[in-house]
C-alpha cells in the first residue's frame, strides 16, 4: 500500500502520525536558525505550503509544558533531514512557548464577523496554553491572570485583544521562563478581504495594533515568523518594525522550502508509479522560479496526483482556481482600459510584460498606475519571473503566465466577464443585420466588439467560437446551437427562430493566419457550407428561410460573407 497524500491536511503532526506523504521541508529550521532573523515575513502566494510549514516549525519548537509531550513530538521529526543536521539544531528542539495563530478565519462579509474569527482564533491559542498558566499562576499579577483568563474565554473587548499577543509572550516568560516563539498564518487575509468588503481603514488599524504589541519592542519574544501573499508596509502595519526581515519570491534564500521542487515531484511521481505523467504535470504546474529555484504549485502536484493514482490517464485540472481567491484577476479585467486589456492579451499569447518591482504595494494602489496591478499578480502568483535586472537604481522584472493552470484561470475569469457584459448590450442592430444579409454591417458590429475584447489567440478558433456564441445568445427571438451534426459535416452555429416559419440560419467560422488572408477565409468558409451541405438539417425540420455566413477574424478584425440566393 502506497502512503495517502495529504489533500487539505496542513497539520504536521497528522501528516506524519497518520502517515501521508511528507515531501521533507525541515531545513527551514536551519536556515531560520543560521540567519538569526528576529521577524521574518514569508510572501508566497496561496496553498504553497505555508501553513503546513507553520505548523511544522511549531512542532519543532514548541515546550507544550509537558515532558511526555515534548518526547512525542521529538519522535515526529524521526529520519527527517533536520535530525541529520547536528546537536546544535536538535538541541533547540522542545524548547520554546509557541503561539501559532491564522488568520485565514477573517475572511467574512463584515468587519465585526472578521473582528470576531481573529479574537476567536487568538482565544484558542490562550486556551491552549491554559495548563501552563494555571500552573504557575502565582508569578503572574492578578490583573495579568484575569486578563489572560478573560482572552481565553473570548470576554475581552477589542483594546485589550489588540494588546494580546504581547500578554502573552509575558506571561508565558514569567510562568516559564522561556521566550515565546510567534508564527502568524496568512496575515493579509483580512487586509485582502476588507479591501474587497468595503472595511479596509478599519481591519488595517487593528491588525497594525495588534502586531506593533507582538514585534515591536517585545522583550519576551525568541522570533517570529509570519506569512502571507504580499508585503503590506505602507499602510504601517510593521511601523517601526526595523528588525522585520522579509523573504518574498524574488530572494534567493529560502528558496527551495515552498513549494516542490522538480527534483521532489519527479521522486513523488515516481513513488506512486505515474512518472509517465511527467510531461503533463510540468505543462500545466511549474513555471514558478523564487529566487534560482523552479517551483511547481504543491497544491496542484498533490491533487493531480491523487487523480492519477485513480486513473493514469486522468486529464489535468486547474485546481489553483477552487483554492485562491481571484477576485484581483477579476477587478483586474472588469476596469482594465485598452492598454491592460493589450498586455492582458499579450501574457496570454506566451509573451512577457517589463514591469519595475514595487514590493510595499497596498490594495488601495491597485489601480493607480498599471505597474501596481502587475506586481500583484506577480506576487500572488498569476504571474512569475522568466528574466530579472537592474537598471536606473531599481530592479525590473520580465514576467509572463507561469502555466496552462494558471493561464485557464484568466481565460475562465475572461469569459465569465465576456458574457456578463453582453447581457447588459442591446445587439438589436446586429440580428438586423444578419436577417437582412447585411454582411458588411455584421462585420463592423463584431469588429467593434472584438476591438472591446480581451482575447487569447493562440487557441482562437475556441475563442472565436465562443465570442460568436455569446453574442449571438442574447436574442429572445432566436435559439443558439454549436457544433451540431448536420449534413456532411459540423458547422460551427446553427442560429434558428422557435417557429419554422422564422429565419434559420448556418455559420461557419474560420481564423487567418494574416490579415490578408480574411476576405478569401470568409469566402472558403461560405463554400463550406454549400459543399458540406450543412444547411440540409434545417430544411429537413422544415425551415423555409434558411441562410449562411462564412466569417473569418484575424486578431481584432473580422470579414462576413452573405450566402446569396439561399432563402427559399
Amino acid at each position: 500500500m502506497k502512503k495517502p497524500l495529504p489533500i487539505g491536511v496542513d497539520n504536521f503532526e497528522k501528516v506524519i502520525r497518520e502517515g501521508y506523504s511528507y515531501i521533507d521541508k525541515t531545513m527551514l529550521i536551519k536556515e531560520l536558525l543560521d540567519l538569526k532573523g528576529e521577524v521574518n515575513l514569508f510572501t508566497r502566494p496561496r496553498r504553497f505550503g505555508k501553513t503546513l510549514n507553520l505548523s511544522m516549525l511549531r512542532y519543532f519548537f514548541e515546550d507544550t509544558g509537558n515532558g511526555e509531550k515534548n518526547l512525542q513530538n521529538c519522535t515526529l521529526f524521526e529520519g527527517m533531514k533536520i535530525m541529520e543536521a547536528g546537536e546544535a539544531y536538535r538541541s533547540q528542539m522542545g524548547m520554546y512557548p509557541v503561539l501559532n495563530l491564522t488568520l485565514k478565519s477573517a475572511k467574512q462579509e463584515n468587519c465585526e464577523n472578521a473582528f470576531y474569527a481573529i479574537q476567536a482564533e487568538i482565544a484558542a491559542e490562550f486556551d491552549r496554553h491554559r495548563d501552563i498558566v494555571e500552573r504557575g499562576k502565582e508569578l503572574l499579577s492578578c490583573s495579568e491572570y484575569e486578563q489572560y483568563l478573560g482572552i481565553a474565554d473570548e470576554k475581552a473587548d477589542e483594546k485589550q485583544i489588540r494588546g494580546s499577543l504581547k500578554l502573552f509572550c509575558r506571561c508565558m516568560y514569567k510562568v516559564t521562563g522561556k521566550k515565546t516563539v510567534i508564527l502568524i498564518d496568512e496575515y493579509d487575509v483580512p487586509l485582502e478581504n476588507a479591501y474587497f468588503g468595503g472595511f479596509y481603514e478599519r481591519m488595517v488599524g487593528f491588525v497594525r495594533s495588534l502586531f506593533e504589541s507582538a514585534l515591536m519592542t517585545n522583550d519576551y519574544l525568541q522570533f517570529a515568523v509570519i506569512t502571507g501573499c504580499l508585503r503590506i508596509s505602507k499602510e504601517s502595519i510593521f511601523t517601526g518594525l526595523n528588525h522585520l526581515n522579509i523573504v518574498s519570491v524574488l530572494d534567493k534564500k529560502y528558496s527551495e522550502h515552498f513549494g516542490f521542487t522538480e527534483t521532489e515531484v519527479k521522486r513523488i511521481m515516481a513513488y506512486y508509479g505515474v512518472e509517465s505523467r511527467f510531461p503533463t504535470m510540468k505543462e500545466w504546474y511549474d513555471g514558478y522560479l523564487f529566487g534560482n529555484t523552479g517551483v511547481y504549485n504543491p497544491w496542484s502536484v498533490i491533487k493531480f496526483l491523487y487523480d492519477l493514482c485513480g486513473d493514469r490517464n486522468a486529464f489535468p485540472h486547474p485546481y489553483w482556481i477552487n483554492t485562491s481567491s481571484n477576485d484581483i484577476v477579476k477587478d483586474m479585467i472588469m476596469n482594465a482600459d485598452r492598454e491592460t486589456k493589450g498586455q492582458i492579451e499579450t501574457l496570454l499569447n506566451d509573451g512577457t510584460l517589463d514591469i519595475q518591482v514595487h514590493e510595499e504595494v497596498t490594495y488601495e494602489d491597485m489601480r493607480e498606475r498599471g505597474e501596481n496591478l502587475w506586481n500583484f499578480l506577480f506576487f500572488t502568483g498569476y504571474l512569475t519571473k522568466k528574466t530579472e535586472y537592474f537598471r536606473d537604481s531599481s530592479v525590473f522584472l520580465q514576467v509572463r503566465i507561469p502555466n496552462v493552470e494558471v493561464k485557464t484561470i484568466y481565460r475562465d475569469t475572461i469569459l465569465g466577464w465576456f458574457r456578463k457584459k453582453m447581457e447588459k448590450q442591446d445587439f438589436r442592430d446586429l440580428y438586423r443585420a444578419m436577417e437582412e444579409g447585411d454582411a458588411e454591417k455584421m462585420g463592423g458590429i463584431l469588429s467593434e466588439q472584438l476591438f472591446g475584447a480581451i482575447s487569447f489567440y493562440d487557441s482562437a478558433e475556441n475563442f472565436y467560437h465562443g465570442f460568436l456564441a455569446g453574442i449571438l445568445s442574447q436574442s429572445e427571438n432566436y435559439l443558439v446551437k454549436s457544433n451540431r451534426e448536420s449534413g456532411n459535416g459540423r458547422p460551427d452555429l446553427i442560429v434558428k427562430s422557435p417557429s419554422l416559419r422564422g429565419r434559420a440560419f448556418v455559420l461557419e467560422v474560420k481564423v487567418s493566419e494574416c490579415i490578408d488572408d480574411l476576405e478569401a477565409d470568409a469566402e472558403k468558409a461560405l463554400l463550406q457550407v454549400y459543399d458540406r451541405k450543412y444547411m440540409e438539417e434545417l430544411h429537413m425540420e422544415g425551415y423555409q428561410k434558411v441562410a449562411c455566413y462564412g466569417i473569418s477574424f484575424y486578431r481584432k478584425d473580422c470579414e462576413v460573407r452573405f450566402g446569396k440566393g439561399q432563402f427559399r
